[in-house]
C-alpha cells in the first residue's frame, strides 16, 4: 500500500518535473463581475528567461507560433503573424496585436485586433479583447506559462469568437509544448 502510494506521488511529479513538458491546460472561468476568461496554463521544461525567448525573439516564434512572424516588443509596439507561409505580414490575412505592456520575462499584454476572420459585428464591438501571457517560475529549470484572454463581448457572434479562440490558444500553446516533449 505504502509503495502503491509513493509510486502514485512520483508518476505525478514525472509529469511535470525535468525534461518534460507539461500538458496545456484550460483553466478557464467567469469572473466575479460575469466577465469570461479563456486561461489555459502549461509548464515548459526551461528559465524564465530562456521561455521568455519563446515569446519575444522572431526566430523562437516561428518554431510555434506562426511561419511568418515579427515582434516589435516595446510598449506600443506589434505582434505580427500570418499562418500561410506563402503571405507576407503585410498581407490582409495577418494577424496583428498590439503590444499593450511587457515585463522582461515576466509579462506580456496583446490587445487582439480582429481580423476579417471575424464578423463585422464583433469587429466594430471590439474595445478590450486581449491576451495577458504570465510567465512565474516553479524552479531554475521550468517556467510555468498562464495566458488569459479577457475582454470578451456578449452574444452568438461573441460565443462563436470565443470557441474560436479556446481552440486555437490551446492548439497553438501545443505546438509550444511539443518543442520539449521528451527531452
Amino acid at each position: 500500500m505504502i509503495k502503491t502510494a509513493i509510486l502514485l506521488i512520483a508518476l505525478s511529479l514525472a509529469a511535470i518535473m525535468p525534461g518534460n513538458a507539461q500538458d496545456v491546460t484550460n483553466t478557464s472561468y467567469v469572473s466575479a463581475t460575469g466577465e469570461k476568461v479563456l486561461r489555459v496554463e502549461f509548464i515548459l521544461p526551461l528559465s524564465q528567461t530562456e521561455t521568455w525567448q519563446y515569446f519575444s525573439n522572431d526566430d523562437k516564434l516561428k518554431l510555434w507560433i506562426a511561419p511568418v512572424v515579427h515582434v516589435d516588443l516595446r510598449a506600443g509596439g506589434t505582434l505580427v503573424t500570418n499562418y500561410d507561409k506563402g503571405k507576407s505580414l503585410t498581407d490582409k490575412s495577418a494577424i496583428s496585436s498590439d503590444i499593450i505592456n511587457y515585463i522582461d520575462n515576466e509579462l506580456l499584454t496583446l490587445k487582439v485586433n480582429l481580423n476579417d476572420n471575424f464578423t463585422k459585428k464583433v469587429q466594430d464591438e471590439d474595445q478590450n479583447l486581449q491576451e495577458v501571457i504570465q510567465l512565474f517560475p516553479v524552479d531554475k529549470t521550468h517556467t510555468k506559462i498562464v495566458s488569459s484572454m479577457i475582454g470578451w463581448g456578449k452574444g452568438a457572434d461573441w460565443e462563436k469568437t470565443y470557441e474560436f479562440f479556446v481552440r486555437g490558444n490551446i492548439y497553438t500553446y501545443e505546438e509550444l509544448t511539443k518543442l520539449f516533449k521528451g527531452k
